[in-house]
């Protein structure tokens, strides 16, 4: 790519291979202990094996609250 600066080529991010796996285990784990928060259901993965951070297991929680709570509304309005 001769002629263009290099802030002008990005890349698209993908996200990981096990981000489906992992939040379904995440799902699941909210599911039986409702009221446990985001680091201790991190804690509980890395018990089971995963290889995550708090902040990867936080930010999966608040995308799958947000999907629940616009879900909740939606079917309110209908």
């Amino acid at each position: 790519m001769l002629g263009q600066h290099r802030s002008t080529q990005r890349r698209v991010p993908e996200g990981r291979a096990d981000e489906e796996l992992l939040r379904a285990d995440i799902v699941e784990l909210a599911r039986r202990h409702g009221r446990l928060g985001y680091r201790k259901i991190a804690e509980m993965l890395r018990t089971a094996g995963w290889l995550v951070n708090d902040k990867r297991v936080e930010r999966i929680w608040r995308q799958e609250r947000s999907e629940e709570h616009t879900s909740e509304l939606q079917s309110l309005r209908h």
